[in-house]
């Protein structure tokens, strides 16, 4: 029994060393994540940071004209969540590995589609998803690897990674139209396919960036049918300026009044202003205060009109009905406004 004890006591010792072993320690290349999203569409590169302390890097630590795996121990990697085109050329969504091949001159840049190999030494080209060639340039020296986005645009940004005296720039372009359609699309089918405000945004998505006014039409049509509201007769009135039908468009206009709460005829008549059409917009002002004559900000923006207008006068009148009804935090700057105008 005691020669059984001291076998059990061994093993267990064992057991507990060999535990010991994985504890966590800081890694000498330590970890790293970067993301960028662009339209709705999330690039994400994960990769070890190695120091340079001193050792020549290029052609020596990392040699010329082999598969390198852009950073340190496991695989760099890079995903996104839709299909994209890296220097012009489609990858499809999802997590790729990243590798290079360095050069004196050009770098390819590699995108395997095996994401999980330790590093490069797995590595096989049967498994590239696309590979592209790219330029790299002079920089300030950095003694760590890193990995960044640079210049972000509506449509697309450039990845860069940078150590030493060398980046390695390639940019990845979306297309974010009709990837947003097709997520709208997706969205329109599910709860918010049974409301008015769904197919409203759809359909201003569309005529805002004048694409697939198709779908924007049967999407307008649809939330004018669940729901007839100042906005989405707003929207409606949009594309058929678009369409080249003015006097429908118009129509449209003035039968959304008559839906509209204080705040959207509000904003209305500021987009009127905003647009020189100073007339119209004393019109749907003076229709606010006539509808909310107990609204201090209905006058107060329809003395803005006015004064806009040239009509000192009413402009004056409105502004004092306005600070009578006003809050206090508001007083001091409409009496300023009132003071200047009667200079």
């Amino acid at each position: 029994m005691k020669k059984a004890s001291l076998i059990t006591v061994l093993v267990f010792l064992c057991i507990q060393l060999s535990a010991q072993t994985d504890l966590k320690k800081p890694e000498a290349s330590q970890a790293a994540t970067v993301m960028q999203r662009i339209g709705l569409t999330d690039i994400t590169i994960t990769y070890h940071s190695p120091l340079a302390k001193g050792r020549k890097i290029w052609g020596d630590l990392v040699p010329f004209n082999e598969v390198w795996r852009a950073g340190a121990n496991e695989n760099t990697t890079i995903s996104f969540t839709t299909d994209v085109k890296v220097e012009g050329k489609v990858l499809k969504a999802g997590t790729y590995g990243l590798h290079m091949i360095p050069s004196e001159k050009e770098w390819i840049v590699i995108f395997s589609n095996d994401a999980l190999a330790w590093g490069s030494f797995f590595y096989n080209e049967k498994h590239d998803a696309l590979r592209i060639t790219v330029n790299p340039k002079i920089v300030e020296n950095q003694d760590w690897l890193s990995y960044s986005f640079l210049r972000p645009q509506a449509d697309n940004v450039i990845a860069e990674l940078r150590w030493e005296k060398l980046a390695i720039p390639f940019t990845i372009f979306v297309d974010v139209h009709e990837i947003v359609i097709q997520n709208l699309r997706n969205e329109l089918t599910g709860i918010n396919g049974f409301f008015w405000q769904g197919f409203n945004q759809a359909a201003n998505y569309c005529i805002s960036n004048n694409v697939h006014l198709e779908d924007a039409g049967v999407w307008i049509n649809r939330s004018i049918e669940i729901q007839k509201t100042f906005l989405n007769l707003n929207t409606k009135s949009k594309l058929l300026l678009i369409q080249g039908k003015p006097n429908e468009a118009e129509a449209l206009k003035k039968e959304s009044i008559s839906f509209a709460d204080e705040n959207q005829l509000n904003t209305y008549g500021y987009e009127l202003l905003g647009q020189n059409k100073n007339q119209d917009a004393l019109a749907v002002f003076k229709s606010i205060v006539v509808k909310y004559p107990k609204s201090w900000n209905a006058y107060d923006s329809y003395a803005e009109a006015l004064e806009k207008s040239g009509d000192k006068k009413n402009a004056i009148s409105n502004y004092k009905i306005a600070f009578a009804k006003s809050p206090e935090t508001q007083k001091a700057r409409i009496k300023a406004t009132i003071e200047k105008l009667e200079k």
